[in-house]
């Protein structure tokens, strides 16, 4: 009868098989690793080059501002301001190595004295790092006062051609970056391939 056929008609009408499922081959995945690896050897470097480039010019870039905002707060208040090098935050460490921070405060009788209490402007503290960039003035310099006129002055006279160099942990001159004073005390940033005054040391 009508109802038999169509049971046996199901019955054997062939079924539909499932496609395999077929994942990767090892040689695929080996080709697919081998060229993760080559992409991670071509950006690892660049990426690393780029943190430290953008590390190295805020760094230099920072005392560049300081030194900028100290000789123009001495011009418009009409006294002198000093920017020195502090370890502490709160006085002049003496010393010629900036990347243990500095303070700038106004120092109107431009005398070898520690900010007054509450006077400091600004400060920038020490570089983070487990090994900081090294950020050391040649010839040893650990404060500037900039007077009235703009000028920059020091206790001892002001040295020619002093130029403050920021180098990362390992001397690689491509970040290299420097802060040039003129004789006037008048900061500029260079590199050791861009190099006015010929003092940025690689």
């Amino acid at each position: 009868n009508t109802a038999l056929s169509a049971r046996s008609l199901i019955r054997l009408r062939p079924m539909k098989r499932h496609a395999q499922q077929r994942g990767f081959s090892v040689t695929e995945l080996m080709i697919v690793l081998t060229i993760v690896a080559i992409l991670l050897g071509i950006a690892v470097p660049s990426f690393r080059y780029i943190t430290n480039s953008y590390r190295m010019s805020a760094e230099v870039n920072s005392l560049l501002g300081d030194m900028m905002y100290a000789r123009s707060e001495a011009i418009k208040e009409g006294q002198d301001v000093t920017v020195c090098a502090s370890a502490n935050g709160a006085t002049c460490s003496g010393a010629s190595t900036w990347q243990s921070g500095w303070v700038v405060y106004p120092n109107p009788n431009n005398a070898l004295a520690n900010p007054a209490a509450g006077s400091i402007l600004r400060l920038q503290t020490a570089f983070t790092g487990t090994t900081p960039d090294s950020f050391v003035a040649n010839p040893a310099l650990s404060a500037i006062t900039y007077n009235r006129e703009g000028f920059g002055t020091t206790a001892g006279g002001f040295p020619n051609n002093t130029t403050i160099v920021l180098h990362d942990p390992t001397a690689n001159s491509g970040w290299t970056r420097c802060l040039w004073l003129t004789p006037q005390g008048v900061p500029s940033t260079e590199t050791p391939a861009v190099d006015t005054s010929g003092t940025c040391l690689e």
